[in-house]
């Protein structure tokens, strides 16, 4: 019997995080049903992605260039998603063009270029990196999670059509996931003064939001790893399903929008939760870390 074509797979986003992790897992795979393409913005730092990639690099994987904010770019052939975390009054007009440019229409460009071969092929896979962001708004993430439902929406309303030429489109959507990239952004924002905000809402943002922000990371936060698992085995599937969570301590705060059609319920907890009942989050969080702790899973677990 032939042996099968390796599929390939173009991954944007490559030089860190999930990107480069999907990028290796898939390099690795012990049956080679990929070869990878793995692509960056910026050359200079594939440095990481080398190393991790070991003796699968020029073999089921291959490093290129390519910025999805530059049509040219893109037709030549690193949606790495930009973040925005604060006030809305401090945000400019000009920061939140640019994180729907990368999170929202860097996309679509990347779409838009693959689509007419797919087409062509009748056969396809379209994988987008969205998150919990895209289903259920999180304060001070206003303008992060605006770009998400957008793409939720694009991607929902694409799907449907393109059933008719055998192609899908999976939405991964991660919860909290810890990698360098969060980190960063959680730094610099502990320090921005956010003018023209008011003070009140720089101390809630400040005092309430970022410590409970760090609480939830640090509770139910995931690896890149984990992350770019549960991509594998999602491309793997014969016929992909529309929406993966990855997080399944996430899932409830979700859930959450869809029990009540009014929202009351969803927004009413969250604010609950953040503003009012600050102990409960607390308590919950705590109860979170015991169930999942390692030494709690085994002693559960039957003999």
């Amino acid at each position: 019997m032939a042996k099968a074509t390796p599929r390939t797979v173009l991954i944007t986003g490559c030089s860190s995080g999930i990107g480069l992790r999907m990028a290796v897992q898939l390099a690795q795979d012990p049956g080679k049903r990929f070869h990878v393409i793995a692509t960056m913005r910026d050359l200079r730092k594939k440095d990481k992605l080398e190393a991790a990639a070991g003796d699968t690099l020029n073999k089921t994987l291959t490093i290129q260039r390519l910025d999805v904010c530059n049509d040219e770019s893109v037709t030549e052939l690193n949606n790495a998603g930009v973040g925005l975390v604060g006030p809305v009054e401090s945000i400019s007009i000009d920061d939140m063009k640019r994180v729907f440019e990368t999170n929202f229409f860097g996309a679509i460009r990347m779409i838009k270029a693959v689509l007419p071969e797919m087409k062509k092929r009748q056969k396809g896979h379209i994988v987008v990196i969205s998150s919990v962001m895209g289903l259920q708004g999180v304060p001070f993430n206003d303008v992060y999670a605006a770009s998400k439902f957008a793409m939720e929406g694009f991607c929902e309303s694409l799907a449907v059509q393109l059933l008719k030429f055998n192609i899908f489109i999976s939405m991964v959507e991660p919860g909290p996931v810890n990698t360098e990239f969060e980190m960063k952004l959680m730094e610099d924002v502990a320090r921005s003064e956010f003018p023209g905000a008011d003070a009140a809402t720089v101390r809630y943002f400040k005092e309430i939001y970022l410590p409970a922000s760090h609480e939830i990371f640090t509770t139910m936060g995931q690896t890149p790893e984990s992350v770019a698992k549960a991509v594998v085995n999602v491309i793997a599937k014969e016929r992909p399903p529309f929406r993966t969570q990855t997080n399944t301590l996430y899932t409830p705060l979700v859930a959450l929008k869809y029990a009540d059609t009014s929202g009351d319920l969803s927004v009413g907890t969250y604010y609950n939760l953040l503003f009012r009942f600050t102990g409960l989050f607390h308590l919950s969080m705590s109860f979170l870390k015991c169930i999942t702790c390692s030494c709690f899973r085994r002693r559960v677990t039957p003999a």
